[in-house]
């Protein structure tokens, strides 16, 4: 049994101090005094925080989510670590049938694997079923037409489907997803009209990738997906790099969307944690220079971004407090993928996910299931 004191302890809700979270794989109690024979982690006045949750994430420390290399996942998962995420999906592109259900099966091996770092929980499908006008650093020479014999042997191991809707003849692979299965479905790289998007909704898509990249504008006549996500109850993620969005509407987002369905990620590549260079996505070289990576024709491929730095570029470019920021990289990816019964928060039962940071959201320990994975403070 291990106890954390001398933190702010970061509820979905406020700030607790004075406090003691006790812990051994799940959450205990959060109480006054330190039980005997515990092992003590001071927090030494930082923030103890649920464990981030990164819910689109290609890769980072050189590897990547697509690597036919069955440790890259693990390096992936040990690098997430030092910046307090404790579990993530990891993103698959859109390449070949092959390579696709390569990673799936790397995944499956690395999400039954004891791996000291974030856990991986499942799979996130960003492609094949794209459109192309709207394909960004996606490779249009792998794109298909959504179907359900393409994911039926991998249903258990994804987590969300990233795909366009306008391209699914009559809504049929979005009828049997959702019949069939628990995946979620969520709308990328997509030309669907404001209708269309409506449609798909009512048919119990939940999501939208990354809002406002590769997806039909807000327009006064055709709201277009942009303007489903800020109108609607569906999730939204957003790459808040202050790179894929300018930050001055990051309160504009907030003020309409609300923080209840708000969920920020990374959707970071290879050379996430990595200095400027060129690197790979996809097969397709990236530059990284200033923070940002690009492909030849000048778009965006992923981000270097860090899910603790999100959140930090997040809080201050808006009125939200500490706990509020934390949320959109905890609990809100926690209940966008129907895992918040176990992750997302402190709460008493849960699984014990746990990530210490400065105020300036610098990591300094990280907790995995009760296990100390990462630790810069003792």
């Amino acid at each position: 049994m291990k106890a954390i004191i001398n933190g702010k302890i970061v509820l979905k809700n406020c700030i607790l101090e004075n406090k003691v979270i006790v812990f051994d794989k799940k959450i205990i109690d959060i109480c006054d005094d330190v039980p005997t024979n515990s092992k003590i982690i001071d927090a030494q006045g930082n923030y103890v925080s649920p464990g981030l949750i990164d819910i689109h994430i290609h890769g980072c420390n050189g590897f990547d989510a697509m690597d036919e290399d069955e440790n890259a996942l693990e390096v992936i998962s040990k690098g997430l670590a030092k910046t307090g995420v404790t579990s993530f999906l990891p993103t698959t592109m859109t390449m070949s049938p092959e390579r696709i259900y390569k990673a799936f099966d790397n995944i499956i091996k690395a999400k039954n694997k004891s791996i000291k770092g974030a856990k991986v929980l499942g799979a996130h499908m960003e492609g094949p079923f794209i459109n192309e006008k709207y394909k960004g650093a996606q490779d249009s020479k792998y794109t298909y037409s959504p179907s359900f014999d393409f994911i039926k042997d991998y249903k258990d191991i994804i987590k969300i489907i990233s795909y366009s809707p306008e391209v699914d003849k009559d809504f049929k692979f979005t009828k049997k997803v959702k019949k069939e299965t628990d995946i979620v479905l969520s709308i990328c790289h997509s030309d669907a009209s404001y209708s269309i998007g409506k449609e798909a909704k009512d048919l119990g898509v939940t999501n939208i990738t990354h809002l406002f990249n590769a997806m039909t504008p807000l327009n006064h006549r055709n709201p277009g997906v942009v303007g489903l996500g800020l109108m609607s109850d569906m999730y939204c993620e957003l790459i808040a790099d202050k790179i894929h969005i300018n930050p001055d509407l990051f309160q504009f987002i907030i003020d309409n969307k609300g923080k209840d369905k708000l969920v920020l990620i990374t959707d970071s590549m290879r050379a996430g944690c990595m200095p400027d260079g060129e690197y790979e996505l996809g097969g397709q070289t990236v530059y990284v220079k200033n923070n940002s990576a690009r492909i030849s024709n000048g778009s965006l491929a992923g981000s270097v971004l860090t899910l603790n730095k999100a959140v930090y570029n997040f809080k201050e470019s808006t009125n939200l407090n500490i706990y509020e920021a934390i949320n959109l990289a905890s609990l809100n990816p926690a209940k966008s993928i129907k895992v918040d019964d176990k992750k997302g928060s402190l709460e008493i039962g849960k699984d014990a996910d746990i990530a210490i940071f400065n105020k300036d959201m610098n990591c300094l320990a990280t907790i995995v299931q009760g296990d100390i994975v990462y630790n810069k403070i003792n």
